[in-house]
């Protein structure tokens, strides 16, 4: 791999991956979870059987992250770290938030209420400790991704994260398996992620690998990772049983998060042969505002379009309406300002505090996510 700091090294391969771990969320939305629920007028029967797999396109999300937060981790103060990944988040969560708060007043459906006090408690992107309702469905996501970003600053900050990085991910994972197995602690779960450690820590653990090379308690621990991912199997079933009366099979459920992570390494081992074009940058740019748009964006489309053209045709002018907003929201919203707002904040940041070198500060780079 090349160095991290330069931003031809992006993994092209990971935003293609993410892109179609997006599109699978898509597709659970609205292909299967929107009309079991009773949010989509219009059932997909066909499609509905292969569409309830694309919940496992979050899991992926969490797999790139371990890997990506980790080779962005490199060569950077936590200082850095940190400004970096607020500016990857927030602007565009800021947009699509408000965006989806004005189609939600607008529409006014009683299935997603909204109000201005709901919309304030969401700007802080934790709506939910404020007993307030996320804006959309997807946000619990965003959350967890939040957690874990500040656990790795926090570990920068003490200068501990590269130095121990495999103690402490052997730490996070029996923390996670036991909690999950044994304590049941929700206290412990929010705190320490441990219901989707082992994916993050998968990511991390590759990370490792493909930078440092293969050692004997890395790869252990990326076994380790995977046999405890499997725990998450039964709740995953549980949880499908409960909220939509329907589950997949725990043998087709464990084949298919075998595939997941298979998807995931063989993204990884082709890194080199998938070239970081402007293309597939366009394409990965797409993810975060796509994800957070959709669902409920999504279903109110669905409702308003389906009695005028059929479902199946709603389905893909909605699909292309979100790629198309999406798509403008990357690109004359969260690139140009990106550089910019991290230049500006790090330099607030260094008035306060010197954060490192000017040469540092001037090649701060935009991480690859």
């Amino acid at each position: 791999m090349q160095q991290a700091g330069n931003n031809s090294s992006r993994l092209a391969s990971l935003d293609l991956l993410r892109l179609v771990a997006a599109l699978g969320v898509v597709a659970f939305h609205y292909l299967f979870r929107g009309p079991i629920t009773g949010d989509v007028d219009v059932g997909y029967a066909a499609a509905a059987p292969f569409a309830i797999y694309g919940y496992l396109g979050v899991s992926v999300f969490f797999l790139i992250s371990g890997f990506v937060i980790t080779w962005s981790a490199e060569g950077r103060t936590w200082q850095e770290f940190a400004v970096a990944r607020f500016v990857r988040l927030y602007p565009g969560f800021l947009v699509c938030m408000t965006v989806t708060f004005v189609v939600l007043s607008i529409a006014d459906d009683p299935r997603f209420p909204t109000n201005v006090s709901t919309y304030a408690a969401n700007l802080t992107m934790f709506a939910r400790a404020f007993h307030r309702p996320s804006m959309d469905g997807v946000y619990w996501s965003i959350m967890l991704e939040i957690v874990f970003y500040s656990w790795i600053a926090l570990l920068m900050l003490a200068g501990a994260f590269q130095r121990w990085k495999l103690a402490i991910v052997a730490i996070w994972l029996a923390v996670s398996a036991g909690n999950e197995l044994f304590l049941g602690s929700m206290a412990i779960r929010v705190l320490f992620i441990t219901d989707y450690a082992p994916f993050f820590a998968f990511g991390i653990l590759t990370q490792q690998i493909v930078a440092k090379g293969r050692s004997p308690a890395a790869l252990i621990l990326l076994a380790v990772a995977f046999l405890v991912s499997c725990q998450t199997i039964r709740f995953d079933h549980g949880w499908m049983l409960e909220h939509h009366g329907v589950a997949i099979s725990y043998p087709a459920l464990f084949a298919a998060k075998t595939v997941v992570f298979g998807i995931f390494v063989g993204a990884i081992l082709i890194r080199s042969m998938v070239t970081p074009s402007k293309t597939v940058l366009m394409l990965g740019g797409l993810t975060y505002p796509l994800y957070l748009l959709h669902q409920y964006i999504g279903y109110i489309s669905l409702n308003a379009l389906t009695p005028l053209v059929g479902k199946n045709v709603a389905f893909f002018l909605v699909v292309a309406t979100a790629l198309l907003a999406s798509f403008v929201i990357w690109r004359f919203i969260e690139s140009p300002i990106r550089k910019p707002l991290i230049r500006a904040l790090l330099s607030g940041m260094d008035r306060i505090s010197p954060i490192g070198s000017a040469s540092a500060r001037t090649n701060s780079r935009v991480a690859p996510t």
